[in-house]
C-alpha cells in the first residue's frame, strides 16, 4: 500500500461507446469501481457533429471560408456520420497520404475531392483505429 502525504492526481483517457455495452463491461466496471473509491471521474459525452458543424471545424482547422470547405466537409461528414474521433482521424490520414496538403504556391490548403471520395475506409471507428495503428508498425 503506497501512502501519500500530499494530494496526487491520475490521468486515464479512454474512449467506448455507451450503445451496445453490457452492464458487466470491464470499461464500464473499472469506472464504477474508481466512482466507489471515492475517484473524481469526469465523463465527456460526446454528440455526433451535424453538417454545418464538421464545415465549422474544417474551415477552422484549414483557416478557410466555409464556403471553400463545404465541399470537403460534406464528403468527410459522408464518410465519418459526423463522429468527432472519426472526422479528427480521416483528417490525419488525409493529410499523411497527400490527400490534402498545404499547397505555398496557392498560399492554403488544396485537396483531391475525387480521390478523398473514391477512398475506402471502414465503415466501424474501430476498425478504423485498427487499420491506422497497423500502418505505424
Amino acid at each position: 500500500l503506497l501512502l501519500l502525504s500530499k494530494p496526487s492526481r491520475f490521468f486515464i483517457f479512454g474512449s467506448y461507446r455507451d450503445y451496445g455495452v453490457n452492464e458487466d463491461d470491464d470499461n464500464r466496471l473499472f469506472i464504477e469501481s474508481l466512482s466507489d473509491l471515492g475517484v473524481s471521474v469526469e465523463t465527456i459525452k460526446m454528440t455526433l457533429m451535424d453538417q454545418g458543424s464538421l464545415n465549422d471545424a474544417v474551415s477552422d482547422l484549414l483557416c478557410l471560408s466555409p464556403r471553400l470547405t463545404r465541399s470537403l466537409s460534406d464528403i468527410v461528414h459522408h464518410k465519418t456520420k459526423g463522429n468527432p474521433l472519426f472526422f479528427s482521424r480521416l483528417m490525419a490520414s488525409l493529410i499523411t497520404e497527400g490527400l490534402l496538403q498545404f499547397r505555398l504556391s496557392c498560399r492554403r490548403w488544396v485537396w483531391d475531392e475525387e480521390s478523398i471520395q473514391s477512398r475506402k475506409i471502414p465503415d466501424d471507428v474501430a476498425e478504423f483505429f485498427t487499420h491506422a495503428m497497423g500502418m505505424l508498425s
